[in-house]
């Protein structure tokens, strides 16, 4: 064996999926979006949402896979349903700032 030669590492170690709300969205297919932890991360579609033209928008959960040694960014990979027919649960909306939602 070379000594030199590089160990292959397994790029799935390396990420974690949380679930997340987005509050705003931002030009470019790119999100803000409130982790379950009150956390907001900067997140963007991933390519197979964006070929198979699923809408994202703000108040949409999604389940987002965000990177180790970068928890900043992370890349929406789902849109979760909606449990029932309002885009956002009372619990969420809590959630959104108010200057967003336009309510007082």
């Amino acid at each position: 064996q070379k000594k030199n030669r590089r160990e292959k590492k397994n790029p799935r170690e390396a990420k974690v999926t949380f679930e997340g709300l987005v509050t705003e969205a931002l030009p470019n297919g790119m999100f803000r979006v409130r982790l379950e932890n009150d956390t907001i991360i900067l997140g963007y579609i991933s390519g197979k949402i964006r070929s198979s033209s699923i809408r994202i928008l703000m108040g949409d959960r999604v389940k987002i896979e965000v990177i180790r040694y970068d928890s900043s960014k992370g890349r929406i990979i789902y849109r979760l349903p909606h449990k029932d027919s309002k885009r956002v649960s009372l619990s969420m909306m809590k959630l959104i700032p108010h200057r967003l939602t336009g309510r007082p």
